[in-house]
């Protein structure tokens, strides 16, 4: 698997964090997965590093950090309740309504990590408190990850959730904003433009109020793919198989015709040149097929630093996300 510089934030949620700075839990590894990370150790440039790294892990090696990652997320947060949408054990969300909340709307969050690393937990940070403060019920999602699901699976997950929320007290079934990060951009992005999803999901497109996108370059694969070749070829391949067909059926930005969401603010990081004409180009045919799409880049932050500072006190992007919120209201 290739992990591009722009997903140097989900890899350091896993191979950086999990091991580049503790040797101990590097020996636990099977012998073939410790070289490729334990270089990173004392590393100058760490992000640097750890995108090499990722790159020459075996797939078995990928799996085993993931799930070690995953059992060092955070606790579930106070007020919180963690439920299963489906049966596969990754179709898991975490959830809570305002206190006293008759029917509150909904902000889902889909979380990052290259469409096959990635938990719930490890994205949400603050977010929760932030927005449950402000009146909206929120919930992070689980889906599965790629190689042992398919994309398609992992967007219809997230319809999945969606329709599962719907159904609960205190959430307001038909004013739903999807948040989303990196690969979780991408998924928000398909679930909002192409009705298949939610269709199969029981659905309606109009229950989607809104999407929040947060540093996404998936918009169209193929150009994607195309223009990335030497950070991102392989992770896209993966994901996306080289199959032209399937990348277009796959990319937000060729569903962009109505039916799709009604309201969206996207905000790519300003020094990523891929993500924000990404963005462009997906909000220029959001805005042909009648919706209301806003693309404000983001400067001064990294792809990481966007996702993990929203919700925090005084962010400017956390602003401007309650912004378009408050709108919508």
């Amino acid at each position: 698997m290739t992990i591009s510089r722009a997903r140097v934030g989900a890899a350091l949620l896993t191979a950086s964090a999990l091991i580049a700075g503790h040797e101990a839990l590097a020996q636990r590894l099977p012998p073939e997965c410790r070289p490729a990370v334990r270089q990173c150790l004392g590393a100058p440039d760490r992000e640097s590093c750890v995108v090499r790294a990722m790159q020459s892990l075996p797939d078995q090696c990928r799996k085993l950090i993931s799930e070690r990652a995953a059992a060092r997320a955070p606790a579930l947060p106070v007020g919180f309740r963690e439920d299963a949408y489906g049966l596969d054990p990754r179709q898991k969300l975490d959830w809570a309504v305002p206190a006293g909340a008759a029917k509150a709307p909904l902000l889902l969050f889909v979380h990052g990590g290259g469409w096959s690393i990635g938990d719930k937990r490890m994205g949400a940070g603050q977010k929760g408190a932030h927005f449950l403060g402000r009146g909206w019920a929120f919930a992070s999602t689980n889906y599965r990850l790629v190689p042992q699901a398919t994309v398609e699976q992992q967007a219809a997950d997230v319809a999945a959730a969606v329709a599962w929320l719907r159904k609960q007290p205190g959430v307001d079934a038909s004013r739903i904003v999807l948040m989303g990060h990196s690969a979780g951009a991408h998924l928000a992005a398909l679930v909002a433009t192409d009705p298949t999803y939610l269709r199969a999901a029981g659905v309606p497109m109009a229950a989607i109020r809104g999407v929040v996108l947060l540093d996404g370059a998936g918009y169209d694969v193929g150009e994607q793919m195309a223009t990335r070749r030497n950070l991102a070829q392989s992770m896209y391949e993966q994901a996306f198989s080289k199959d032209p067909a399937r990348q277009a059926k796959l990319s937000p930005a060729r569903h962009a015709e109505a039916p799709n969401a009604a309201n969206w603010l996207i905000l790519p990081v300003a020094s990523r040149r891929d993500s924000t004409a990404q963005s462009e180009n997906l909000a220029a045919k959001l805005r042909a097929a009648g919706a209301k799409a806003t693309v404000s880049p983001q400067a001064g932050k990294t792809h990481s630093s966007l996702n993990k500072e929203l919700g925090s006190p005084d962010d400017p992007s956390t602003a401007e996300v309650d912004r378009f919120l408050a709108a919508l209201r």
